[in-house]
Parts: structure tokens; sequence; C-alpha cells
């Protein structure tokens, strides 16, 4: 039986309480992202990543998120302005966050150069992660975008610093597309990166 699909910040909530105390989120190291930066997700998704950055870049950054299936767009957008919390810096993350129903390629192609500072992609992973139980209706409703050396092109140009990729740990997307995999012990996904710099 098919889940329902509704907004949860999902893992955002405990990776914004480990920052509050001074922690580092393995996508801020990563991509170095810091106050007053521009942000465009890819893949909105559940938006988790894209709070995180929100949160990190603050009210004079940019986060924008592309989401291709316009029913998840609707319902995260809604979700983002409205899901309850007690967390002040949650909430005003959240609210930061810009919604935009459209494939990533198609809007890609019209931006500027360097126009971003990140570019983040985190396509559904080819082998779902067990433990990632969250994202099973998500699976279920979102577009499975694969990964092509077009979308890759255009999301390097458009970047000004960097452009992020989380997939999972033994993904060929790495190698593929020549991106620097940052090997996280013990864990099921890891980042990688192209960068300018």
């Amino acid at each position: 039986m098919e889940k329902p699909f509704f907004f949860h910040p999902n893992s955002a909530a405990y990776r914004m309480k480990r920052l509050l105390k001074g922690d580092m989120d393995p996508l801020i190291g990563v991509s170095e992202l810091k106050e007053g930066d521009s942000f465009l997700d890819c893949t909105l998704g559940l938006a988790s990543d894209s709070i995180i950055a929100s949160f990190t870049v603050g009210e004079k950054g940019r986060i924008l998120g592309l989401e291709g299936d316009k029913d998840v767009a609707f319902i995260v957008e809604k979700g983002l302005k409205a899901f309850p919390t007690s967390l002040e810096e949650m909430q005003h993350a959240m609210q930061r966050i810009e919604v935009k129903q459209i494939d990533a390629i198609s809007f890609l192609e019209y931006e500027q150069d360097c126009s971003w500072d990140i570019v983040y992609i985190d396509p559904m992973f080819s082998a779902p992660i067990d433990e990632s139980s969250n994202f099973t209706p998500l699976r279920q409703v979102g577009l499975l975008g694969q990964l092509s050396e077009k979308w890759i092109e255009e999301a390097y140009r458009v970047c000004k610093r960097r452009v992020i990729i989380k997939d999972h740990f033994n993904s060929l997307v790495f190698e593929q597309f020549k991106f620097r995999q940052i090997v996280r012990p013990n864990t099921k996904f890891h980042f990688g990166y192209l960068s300018k710099e």
C-alpha cells in the first residue's frame, strides 16, 4: 500500500541543532557555504538540505529550490511556510526558501554564467537506502531524473564556486562526472564536488 505524501523537514531539525551547538554539517563543510551566499538546489524534494543551507546563508543569502514534480513542489512550498516548529531559527530558515516548479536543466539553460555561488544536485539514489523510510512516499511521486552530461555542464557553468552532488556511497556518478568524492565512513551517502576555485 502506498504511503501518503506530506511535508516534513526530516533530518533538518537535528542537523540544525548540531549547527547551533557549533558542530559542522557535512553539506556545509563540502560546499564551504557561508553567510550571504546564494544556493541553488536543483532537486528540492523535501528541502532538508535547503533548510540547512538557508540557515547558513542567513537573511542576506538566497536559497532557491527547483522541483520538477508539480504536486511535490506545491506541498513542499506550503509546508515550508506553515510547518509548526518550536525552533525559531528553523522556522526562519524554512520561510526564506523560494520554490520553483521546473525541471533543473530547463532552468539552468537560461541562467547566466557564475550566477549562483553553489549549485546542488541530490538525485534520487539509484539504490534506495533502507533506513531512509521518510523518502519512500517521495520516491512514489517524485521525478526520477537521471544525471546527464548536459545537466552537469550547465550546473558547472552557472556556479560561481562549486557544484555539489550527493549520492549513494558506491555510486558510479562521482567517477563518471569527475567529482571529487568526500568519503564519509559508516554513512550510506557521500558528497562530491566540482570546483572552480
